[in-house]
């Protein structure tokens, strides 16, 4: 919601770079991978930090890079000419992973109650599910929402300088642990916005 609207400022501010990594010779596909690649090894690393919360902030730093590439691969395609629905269909896939490493991490992590991590990432997969539902209806990707997959990204990311600075819990729960929980409850509110949404287009 409100930082996709930050989209066409962010492209302006990326497309440079993506000429530039095109230019040699560097494949769309092989970005999304690697952007694959930094959201695995953020969950890992969230896994493994209940003792050491520099591997949070290595782990935020990673989902940095994840959301960086994510980006970037789209921009590379429409330089190159070369967007496809092979490319878009494996985008969409890595990011699902994506999402499961990066929100899985954190709860197996011990971050929140398991309860409430698997709450959260049925939330985030329905989310996106009817985003590209819409599509499929041929309604157009529909992005709409409270939270979506950059707001989450970005609460992720502050979420982790937040504790690295700062393990101590506020209400019971720790930052990891606010962020899990406020974007569960957003990602549910998102898909009933969503369904509501495309429900009155079918009309």
């Amino acid at each position: 919601m409100t930082f996709n609207a930050l989209r066409p400022v962010a492209s302006k501010i990326l497309e440079p770079m993506a000429r530039k990594m095109a230019d040699m010779g560097i494949s769309p596909n092989t970005i999304s991978l690697l952007s694959l690649f930094f959201a695995v090894a953020a969950g890992f690393r969230y896994y493994y930090s209940a003792s050491d919360p520099l591997l949070v902030l290595i782990a935020g730093l990673m989902v940095a890079f994840n959301s960086f590439f994510d980006a970037m691969d789209g921009l590379m395609a429409r330089y190159l000419n070369s967007a496809s629905a092979r490319g878009d269909f494996l985008d969409h896939v890595i990011d699902r992973y994506s999402d499961v490493f990066i929100i899985c991490g954190v709860f197996f992590g011990g971050y929140v109650d398991w309860q409430i991590g698997v709450i959260t990432i049925v939330g985030v997969l329905l989310t996106s599910y009817l985003g590209t539902q819409a599509q499929a209806l041929n309604l157009g990707r529909y992005y709409g929402g409270i939270i979506g997959r950059a707001d989450r990204l970005v609460l992720i990311m502050l979420s982790s300088v937040i504790y690295y600075f700062y393990q101590g819990e506020v209400l019971g729960f720790s930052s990891l642990g606010w962020m899990i929980l406020i974007i569960g409850v957003g990602s549910h509110i998102t898909a009933f916005q969503r369904i509501n949404h495309i429900w009155k287009q079918l009309e």
